[in-house]
């Protein structure tokens, strides 16, 4: 198998490329890791392209004797490059891929901000028959527009493509980051906007977290993924009959419920909470397609996501540094 991993710096980027080299792979894999502003050093299997997937000539170099690709280059909320990294550059790598001897199978790794994840309220399970619906931003329309793509590829030219739709994806001590508030919050919301100042300094000061609840004061259930769990059911996607042209939601068996933790954290951390009245819905990604015909199962749940986010200890070469907020 000769790999095409782009976007492959980033967060699942590195953690997929450093669990192939582990091995156990089916099949011996040769890495090529296309990268733009930053790289990745050079080993007997990871060789690096540099360029931009906007450019025709860069993706057509990336892809020579490719079997497989691995889709993770993506564009936050940036309008003035969202559309050459999340549109244009997937147009450019399809092209080539449709059009190359070797291609085999196109993984996508899409997100749910594609089905709106807890902007709107769904009126069940999130399935991968779920409507798109994208909320306000460049970012999730790209996701929407992403999806569309491959699959109408798959219906044009009948290309094997797979999709893995994930919610947000926590590593290290993402989780805990997710919940502070002070300014190294990661992602939204950004709690302390939520709060007078004087409460934000009073949670700080105390260690407290949020306990996230919708308009009616009902705890919010929200998804997330762990960078492991997410690898795992990218090795088994690159190879599995079952998921020629087929979407995937790739998440945990549950969603993260603010409640448990708030509660987890108290019993274990002695932790307070603070509630928080919001405008979000709780949601449900089911991952019951995955579970049956990929053979993929989660290894991490709530209470495991938040021990290994507060038990994480940073090495002195290992800063926290967060290239996108959320």
């Amino acid at each position: 198998m000769q790999l095409l991993v782009t976007g492959a710096t980033g967060k699942v980027g590195q953690a997929l490329i450093a669990r192939l080299a582990r091995g156990n792979a089916a099949a011996p894999v040769k890495i090529r890791a296309l990268c733009h502003s930053r790289t990745l050093p050079e080993t007997d299997t990871l060789s690096v392209i540099k360029g931009s997937i906007a450019d025709r000539a860069v993706c057509r170099a990336a892809l020579e004797g490719v079997t497989h690709v691995v889709h993770l280059a993506t564009c936050k909320e940036i309008p003035e490059d969202v559309m050459d990294v999340t549109v244009k550059g997937l147009f450019w790598l399809l092209e080539e891929f449709r059009d190359s001897p070797t291609a085999q199978r196109f993984v996508l790794i899409g997100g749910d901000a594609a089905v709106g994840h807890f902007v709107y309220r769904h009126d069940g399970p999130v399935t991968e028959h779920t409507p798109h619906m994208a909320y306000p931003g460049c970012y999730a329309l790209s996701k929407v527009l992403e999806e569309v793509m491959v699959q109408q590829y798959g219906i044009q030219y009948g290309i094997d493509w797979c999709c893995l739709r994930a919610p947000w994806i926590m590593e290290k001590d993402d989780f805990r980051h997710t919940l502070s508030f002070g300014d190294d919050v990661f992602g939204g919301p950004d709690w302390k906007t939520m709060v007078t100042p004087e409460e934000a300094e009073a949670c700080r000061a105390a260690g407290a977290v949020p306990l996230l609840q919708d308009a009616d004061g009902t705890p919010v259930k929200r998804n997330f993924v762990h960078v492991d769990d997410l690898v795992e059911a990218i090795i088994l996607a690159l190879t599995a009959k079952a998921a020629r042209q087929r979407l995937y939601n790739i998440c945990m068996d549950e969603p993260v419920d603010y409640q448990l933790v708030a509660d987890h954290l108290a019993r274990t951390r002695g932790l307070p909470a603070q509630p928080i009245r919001s405008p979000f819905f709780s949601t449900w990604m089911d991952n019951s397609r995955a579970k049956a015909e990929l053979g993929w199962r989660p290894a991490y749940d709530t209470r495991r996501l938040i021990d290994a986010a507060w038990d994480y200890q940073r090495a002195p070469g290992d800063p926290r540094r967060v290239w996108y907020p959320g």
